[in-house]
């Protein structure tokens, strides 16, 4: 199945979409994951508005709280119904904040940080020995994750399998729940890290949803990792200074402000001016 390839315009429309839903899905309880959709939401766009083909290619979603990117880019592409977002995070719904194994969209979303690289290898590992050689992985995962363990034996374990049809995309916004990820444990060099296990490294301005996409469509022999550098305030210039990155607070006039400023821009960008 081929893919339609967006304009560089309408990816940076999806993206702001992306923001503008997830604002709408945080704001009914005042707070939430909102940062991460902030900081990815460019990686998403381009994923699901440029690489990925429904039936065919697989995406792991390893940190669960994310996922709320993951519900506002299938609302907006079609893949789920957008009137499921309004029960986001509520008791019972299918749209659990912090994805489970159970969460629609996403292949596969673990719950716990550091699994979701090895998942994705063992994906496309199957896939390759199934013989689905034109099926891709895109693992979604954060850059705090790279404190855990079983990431890099999944990563040495992909590289020794030269497993090219698995991306990951890392979303380094330097920021964990306990603060910045860099007072945390030093995770740099990055790249060099992921080279030294095998895979091709590209370290990109993550709020570039044009680079994004031509990394994603480039050739690979091995498996790529593209390093995003972001920020979990990326796209709302009304959140104030101090602002949590992981878990940001959103009173209704705060909410307010941001719809109004998310939906300037949308059609900005709708209108081709973005």
């Amino acid at each position: 199945m081929e893919v339609t390839i967006p304009s560089v315009t309408e990816l940076r429309r999806l993206a702001t979409a992306i923001r503008l839903r997830a604002v709408a899905m945080v704001a009914p309880q005042g707070f939430g994951y909102l940062g991460q959709a902030l900081s990815a939401a460019e990686q998403y766009a381009a994923v699901y508005g440029a690489a990925y083909r429904r039936g065919t290619d697989r995406v792991v979603c390893s940190p669960g709280h994310y996922v709320i990117a993951a519900y506002a880019a299938a609302a907006e592409t079609g893949l789920i119904d957008e009137a499921a977002l309004a029960d986001y995070g509520q008791n019972g719904s299918v749209l659990e904040a912090i994805g489970t194994e159970r969460s629609p969209v996403p292949e596969y979303t673990c719950g716990s940080l550091g699994q979701g690289l090895s998942a994705a290898a063992g994906f496309a590992l199957g896939d390759r020995l199934a013989g689905r050689d034109d099926t891709r992985t895109f693992a979604f995962l954060s850059d705090g994750e790279l404190q855990e363990g079983q990431v890099w034996e999944a990563a040495m374990f992909a590289g020794h399998h030269r497993l090219a049809r698995l991306t990951v995309l890392l979303d380094a916004n330097n920021s964990q729940v306990d603060g910045p990820v860099d007072s945390i444990t030093t995770i740099e060099p990055v790249a060099a890290k992921w080279q030294a296990f095998g895979w091709g490294a590209a370290d990109l301005d993550g709020h570039d949803v044009a680079a994004i996409a031509a990394a994603l469509a480039g050739p690979a022999g091995r498996p790529r990792v593209l390093i995003c550098r972001t920020s979990t305030r990326h796209g709302l210039a009304c959140l104030p200074p101090d602002a949590d990155g992981h878990f940001i607070k959103l009173p209704p006039d705060l909410a307010a402000m941001a719809v109004a400023e998310l939906d300037a821009r949308l059609a900005a960008e709708t209108a081709g001016d973005g």
